[in-house]
């Protein structure tokens, strides 16, 4: 059976599948990232999984896969196929494409992980049939996929989307990027995972915790929310103005607190716009499975073969 290969690398784990041209998985496979090991280590250890996946293929499907996308996090230069630098695997310039290519034997497309996730949600996921839709994660960082006709953005050098570091709080907490005040110092899952442990004074407490005090109505936790919904909505406001999505798109662990979270977004954003089109709001669709059903997307784009994907 004809299929690809799509490779989703995080910080700490790497996602897997085999994939037909219809999206069905025909094989799922995880494995550790082993970024203590070192940024080298992280190399071979893409590759060798790779390859492990195309044996896999050709011993199960009768062929080796047609072609392999990976999503990589970090700054990424897709039309060179290189992982330009990723701060917590501690890589600068790997020419990941080619050497994936070579160890394969097959062509190979390389994405940031953010976008590559947002072009599966918008193709098959919570954006479909959006002719323009911005995709925003909100986990340890914030990041953003803007999504045109099937396509994402990736901007001349490769920084499209980064909504995260737009300026949210002028002269606010300190940013690692150099700035001050960024939306992802106070709207990402791990922002408010940290005000909500110092408000509740637990070392231990996360973000999922401080929605449900939220949802029991507890004071602290409803001030900690309020501002990073705030924030966020002060962000987002600020992206649509300047991209005038039809959809918006919020994923990640804080989108899994549901209406507790979309409920005062919506409100917040809509306070918020004057001129601008309101656009839907909607929690993302595909969960952690999206980086690496966009792998597989871009995979199959490079084939150039119609896909029907489905979810």
């Amino acid at each position: 059976m004809k299929h690809v290969i799509a490779l989703d690398v995080g910080g700490t784990g790497m996602k897997a599948a085999l994939i037909a041209a219809d999206g069905s998985l025909l094989h799922r496979a995880r494995r550790a990232t082993g970024r203590e090991r070192g940024p080298d280590a992280v190399v071979e250890g893409i590759l060798d999984f790779a390859a492990e996946l195309c044996a896999h293929g050709a011993r199960h499907l009768g062929q080796e896969a047609a072609a392999a996308g990976v999503a990589v996090p970090g700054i990424v230069d897709e039309e060179r196929g290189v992982a330009a630098y990723a701060a917590n695997l501690g890589w600068r310039d790997v020419p990941l494409r080619d050497l994936l290519a070579e160890r394969l034997g097959s062509p190979v497309a390389l994405g940031h992980d953010v976008r590559t996730g947002g072009l599966a949600e918008g193709r098959i996921g919570a954006g479909q049939g959006a002719d323009r839709f911005l995709f925003v994660p909100l986990g340890t960082g914030i990041a953003g996929a803007i999504g045109i006709d099937g396509r994402v953005e990736a901007g001349a050098h490769g920084f499209a989307g980064e909504i995260g570091h737009i300026v949210v709080r002028p002269g606010g907490l300190a940013c690692p990027c150099g700035q001050r005040g960024c939306l992802e110092r106070f709207a990402s899952a791990s922002a408010v995972s940290q005000a909500w442990a110092e408000a509740c004074g637990n070392p231990d407490a996360d973000a999922a915790d401080c929605a449900k005090a939220v949802e029991s109505a507890d004071a602290r936790a409803r001030a900690v929310w309020q501002e990073a919904v705030d924030a966020l909505a002060d962000g987002l406001v600020t992206a649509l103005t300047l991209l005038d999505p039809r959809t918006l798109i919020i994923g990640g662990g804080l989108a899994e607190a549901g209406e507790t979270l979309f409920a005062p977004l919506r409100e917040a954003v809509r306070r918020r716009v004057t001129f601008q089109k309101l656009p839907s709001i909607v929690p993302a669709a595909l969960g952690d499975t999206a980086g690496c059903l966009g792998a597989g997307l871009l995979a199959w784009d490079l084939l150039n073969t119609s896909t029907t994907f489905r979810r």
